[in-house]
């Protein structure tokens, strides 16, 4: 009896090993979508597996918002971005901040102004969707 109980502890521990790892090889998931009205839109990108998860995303969203600092080293990524959408008549679709230095937006074709801060700095984009193009802007503030 002690031998089939010494094998069943041994077998749960190699399981359990075997699922640790698996569990450690899988990728962070991503962020959840959130809504403001018929858009829907991803933020984030923080880390460099959710970074790697957000740019596997892009294509599937016809507008990405990618937001750094220049220092003299290059660009740091940013977190924590104001962002504002209006449409074409100036109505104001999406107020959020960025949870991460990516944002993948899914709207309606149109024309829209996107506007975004970063320490008391804004950038203005206008914006032209349209089904089958994929418009990606940068913010680069200097740091």
């Amino acid at each position: 009896m002690k031998q089939h109980s010494g094998l069943r502890v041994s077998a749960m521990v190699l399981l359990c090993a075997g699922t640790t790892q698996l569990a450690l090889a899988m990728p962070a998931s991503l962020p959840a979508v959130q809504h403001a009205g018929v858009i829907s839109y991803l933020s984030g990108g923080v880390g460099s597996d959710q970074s790697a998860e957000m740019k596997g995303e892009m294509h599937n969203y016809p507008l990405v918002l990618e937001f750094a600092g220049k220092t003299n080293a290059g660009n740091d990524y940013l977190a924590d971005i104001p962002v504002q959408i209006s449409d074409a008549h100036g109505t104001v679709l999406v107020d959020t901040n960025a949870r991460g230095p990516f944002m993948l937006v899914s709207l309606p074709d149109g024309r829209y102004t996107v506007t975004a801060r970063y320490k008391g700095t804004q950038q203005r984009r206008v914006v032209n969707v349209a089904t089958g193009v994929h418009e990606h802007e940068a913010f680069i503030w200097p740091m």
